[in-house]
């Protein structure tokens, strides 16, 4: 536990240090917050919507970090330690390797944790929002997606064979699902056409199940996302565990 706590110390300073987190997983969320309420303030979603579209949009800007931390942060830094050989060292020590992407995981969990608080503070406080839905429900909803984008990162940083190709995969992964899956731009004002495309990502089905739990809906309606959550996260996370390259 002593050397958990080191590492994750350590982790956390060098994460801060980099500065990219804090913008795309901390500062993003709260600018599209800002800018969803400054534009639509209370308007309904739609025409006899019982709740705004600010309101339908927070469970997507809340996916922001996990998308950054899970599909971009996690890939790149477990193929830049392997690289590095950080992780062939630490079969040599008393420190298992496994250790350090259990410390990376947990770094980026608390990023996408800091962000739901603040993106939520932000919208509560200056547009006066407050969740439709049941708290319970939606941090459950909330850690299986979250979950299941991590999956991918580990998957994607465990098997790319080196930093370059990590990047590339995760760029692949990272940008289309930020802009297409109803994180930053709103699902509901894409063309049918671009829903149907953006239904295939996987960040897609998870904003639908917050959307749901955030909103208070049927649970009806969140039953293929579920199914959807759950598969990637066992796929993902057997398939890393199962070719996890450690050099």
């Amino acid at each position: 536990m002593k050397a958990f706590k080191t590492l994750l110390k350590i982790e956390c300073k060098l994460s801060l240090r980099g500065m990219d987190m804090v913008i795309f997983a901390i500062l993003m969320p709260i600018a599209v917050t800002i800018i969803l309420g400054a534009v639509f303030g209370s308007r309904p979603a739609f025409e006899g919507a019982s709740y705004s579209f600010l309101a339908q949009s927070f469970g997507a800007v809340s996916t922001i970090a996990v998308c950054a931390g899970g599909v971009m942060g996690l890939p790149l830094v477990i193929s830049d330690y392997r690289n590095k050989k950080i992780l062939k060292r630490l079969k040599v020590t008393p420190v298992r390797p496994g250790l350090i992407l259990a410390v990376e995981t947990v770094v980026y969990a608390l990023y996408s944790i800091c962000s739901l608080l603040l993106v939520y503070g932000t919208a509560a406080i200056f547009f006066g929002y407050r969740l439709g839905g049941s708290w319970p429900l939606f941090l459950a909803a909330y850690f299986l997606v979250m979950v299941s984008m991590f999956s991918i990162g580990l998957m994607v940083g465990g098997l790319a064979p080196n930093t370059k190709t990590a990047g590339m995969i995760a760029s692949i992964l990272y940008f289309p699902m930020l802009i297409f899956s109803g994180a930053t731009l709103p699902y509901e004002v894409m063309p049918r056409v671009m829903q149907n495309l953006a239904d295939l990502m996987p960040l897609t089905q998870g904003i639908k199940l917050l959307k749901a739990m955030s909103l208070g809906l049927q649970a009806g309606e969140v039953f293929l996302p579920i199914v959807i959550m759950l598969s990637i996260a066992v796929i993902c996370t057997g398939i890393s565990i199962r070719f996890f390259r450690w050099e």
